[in-house]
């Protein structure tokens, strides 16, 4: 599955001299061309110690307009970023469209050095492996390009760049013990690494492995082949999946006759009289005071997503939430259309990079669901785009859930009557007419088709690690205590009390 450059080659320094100033004219070419194209371009530089992966991220670098690439060099996990799940560094860091990032330490990173020190197993790495697939491949889909480059050394060359570092008094200081357990490490290495590029060498991301024991030879192999990468791409334009966005768009299956979905089950009926109401927003406001300030202390972190019919309800629980909870220990995050800075990344970019450190509540406003429901329906997303994400959005709550953050997904059900009236009592107040609009009333025109959209997502997304919990919210009071002691137990059963 991957591709293997040519082994044990050197180029000479007249020949290295003769092609370096066309292939660099090219790059710089090739990179304008990219800043007009909507995709991002992500290049891995790995490989072995001593291969030569710094100095050919340097090397891109001094060939490359600075405006247009950026170096990711990931270490160790910041005490930021250990507070969050562990790919919320690489979502972070992604480039936007039509510029290209350098990485150098990836997230291969992790799981290979763990593999070959033995502090996870096999089958840990494997799922480990698994996950970075699927997160390429989320990438590859939204249209980027992905060039990653292993760049190998042989035993005995380590051992003898080693031994000439150590001989140059100028250069000792740069070998560490830790190269002398790594050389002691490399049969172990070669064959776990072996193991990954076999497995995550993918149509969608294939490896390219270049020998880097001459300087001069890798760095010519490596720009050239992210030259023809560019090349290609632009031949061939963004991947068919891409292209669905600026062309066919296919229309939501009609509705006909009346909609049978599990929303149709919920009884609206369930209400509070003010008195039951009073005493239990009291109590479970309380709860949530101690849990929230329990939760910080312990270091769990909370997403809650409200999502819901237009005037459902989703603001008036939030401010139920918000007199309970310490204002520097919470965001609220409303969704709407995305940003210019936003649309340029993966629709799930602007997710990733809000979620909670350890110990705070993320509220979303509406949230990345709306890649299946609204994008769906008003075609803002291809099919291919919309049946894709179920699944990413599984694996995106599957680290969420899996790092310890208490997820809580809210679907606000009302009738569709019960929005007409909620509708009419905006325009009839002064300081809510701003909340009620033209599209309000037009996306009452698709409730079944939206409906359907609804039954679709939760029979896909409520997962066992992440179930949707709906609200039945004609009684608005009903639905606020219910959304509060959902929650209060949910974040009970975190903190083990």
């Amino acid at each position: 599955m991957f591709e293997v450059a040519e082994l044990g080659h050197k180029v000479s320094k007249q020949e290295y001299q003769e092609q370096v100033p066309d292939l660099r004219v090219q790059l710089l070419d090739a990179q304008w061309e990219l800043s007009k194209h909507d995709f991002p371009v992500v290049v891995l530089i790995s490989g072995v110690d001593g291969a030569g992966k710094g100095a050919t991220v340097g090397l891109l670098n001094e060939w490359l307009d600075p405006r247009y690439v950026r170096t990711f060099a990931f270490g160790k996990p910041t005490d930021e970023e250990n507070q969050r799940p562990e790919f919320w560094r690489f979502w972070r860091d992604l480039p936007p469209k039509g510029r290209i990032g350098l990485y150098v330490g990836s997230w291969y990173s992790r799981p290979l050095s763990e593999r070959v020190y033995g502090d996870i197993s096999e089958a840990d790495l494997d799922e480990a492996l698994l996950r970075i697939n699927n997160f390429e491949k989320a990438l590859a889909d939204d249209g980027a390009l992905i060039i990653k480059v292993w760049l190998h050394l042989s035993k005995d060359a380590q051992k003898k760049r080693l031994k000439t570092l150590e001989s140059n008094p100028k250069t000792r200081w740069r070998v560490t013990e830790r190269d002398h357990k790594h050389l002691k490490l490399y049969d172990d290495f070669r064959s776990i690494a072996e193991h990954v590029l076999r497995i995550t060498s993918t149509g969608e991301a294939p490896w390219l492995i270049v020998e880097g024991t001459d300087p001069r030879y890798r760095g010519l192999t490596v720009g050239k082949h992210i030259l023809e990468r560019l090349n290609e791409r632009f031949a061939i334009g963004k991947n068919s999946v891409v292209n669905q966005k600026k062309g066919f768009r296919p229309i939501a299956p009609p509705v006909t006759g009346e909609p049978v979905t599990l929303l149709n089950t919920l009884d609206l009926r369930q209400s509070l009289t003010k008195a039951q109401y009073k005493t239990q927003l009291e109590k479970y406001q309380g709860k949530l005071n101690l849990l929230s300030r329990e939760a910080l202390d312990q270091q769990v972190s909370s997403i809650i997503v409200l999502e819901g019919w237009d005037a459902a309800g989703k603001g008036g629980i939030i401010r139920r939430f918000v007199p309970a909870l310490d204002a520097r220990h919470y965001q609220i995050i409303p969704i709407a259309a995305p940003t210019d800075e936003e649309s340029a990344h993966h629709y799930l970019w602007r997710f990733w990079r809000h979620l909670p450190a350890a110990g705070f509540i993320t509220m979303y406003d509406r949230s990345w669901y709306g890649r299946v429901l609204v994008e769906r329906i008003e075609e803002f997303a291809s099919e291919n785009e919309w049946m894709r994400a179920y699944s990413e959005i599984n694996d995106f709550e599957a680290q969420l859930v899996e790092f310890g953050i208490v997820l809580v997904k809210y679907w606000l059900h009302i009738s569709k009557e019960e929005q007409l009236n909620r509708f009419q009592a905006r325009e009839a107040t002064p300081f809510k007419q701003h909340k009620i609009t033209e599209e309000d009333y037009r996306n009452r025109e698709k409730w079944d088709m939206y409906e359907h959209a609804v039954n679709d997502m939760v029979e896909r997304t409520s997962t066992e690690y992440a179930p949707w919990t709906f609200l039945e919210a004609n009684d608005k009071r009903y639905a606020r205590i219910k959304a509060l002691k959902i929650f209060c137990n949910q974040l009970e059963k975190a903190l083990h009390k």
